[in-house]
């Protein structure tokens, strides 16, 4: 066979085989809120693939959920709660240093196998840059990644985790600020066409009804649809820490 007629027929088999094909649309997922309901929870256990659960730590059952989900293979975060949430895990402006990594130390104490962490509400303390720059520094200590749940236009979280090249996140999507199911349905739609636009999505839901319902079903068909799941700390190493454009200017967060 002449050379040009077997590299045609090496480029032509190569295309039929998709080896050129363009790279799927990334989607993470995350689901906050866990360890309140056992029912619930053993559903978030039960969607396919790599999908991240984020625990609170003032919640019945937060210890023996983190230990199932890491039986299972999923990925563990702490949900961490910071003002205006309450309760003895709280983060809120004006506690000392101290009294921030005892609240921490408590929490993940309640939320074992925890290979990373977000925020809770926090609205009022994620714009506290003294305290986000110490939990960063105290994350990249421990090994652990953080992402911004941005509850807050004002947060500086993510900017300070870029700072020191913590390995980091900001949430894209919440799939269920209202919990009708044609509100979550939307959410969904709006995070697919987001991933097809910038290459990855990253979402946050909660375990509603709507929100679960849609996830069982629409979970099973992404890779048909020409996405693909992926795990959060693979989305961190695929972004490299870098901003995307709702969240900073080339590659930096505002």
């Amino acid at each position: 066979m002449k050379w040009g007629t077997w590299l045609l027929s090496l480029l032509l088999g190569a295309m039929a085989a998709g080896a050129w094909a363009s790279p799927p649309a990334r989607l993470a997922l995350i689901i906050d809120d866990l360890g309140r309901t056992p029912a619930r929870d053993q559903r978030v256990l039960g969607l396919p693939g790599p999908v991240a659960l984020s625990i609170l730590p003032d919640v019945p059952h937060s210890r023996e959920l983190a230990v199932a989900a890491h039986a299972a293979g999923k990925t563990v975060m702490l949900h961490l709660p910071m003002d205006p949430a309450g309760g003895p895990y709280a983060w809120h402006p004006g506690l000392s240093t101290g009294e921030l990594e005892s609240r921490l130390d408590a929490a993940l104490r309640r939320v074992p196998f925890a290979r990373g962490l977000n925020n809770h509400m926090g609205s009022r303390m994620t714009a506290q840059r003294p305290a986000m720059a110490w939990l960063m520094r105290r994350l990249q200590r421990d090994h652990r990644f953080f992402v911004d749940s941005r509850t807050s236009a004002a947060t500086v979280a993510a900017a300070e985790a870029q700072k020191i090249g913590l390995a980091s996140l900001s949430r894209d999507i919440f799939l269920d600020d209202d919990q009708s199911p044609a509100a979550v349905a939307k959410q969904f739609h709006a995070a697919l066409e987001l991933a097809r636009r910038q290459g990855s999505a990253l979402m946050i839901g909660h375990p509603h009804p709507a929100t679960l319902a849609l996830l069982e079903r629409e979970l099973p068909r992404l890779k048909a649809r020409g996405f693909e799941l992926i795990d959060v700390e693979m989305l961190i190493a695929l972004r490299g820490n870098r901003a995307m454009a709702a969240h900073g200017k080339a590659g930096i967060y505002r």
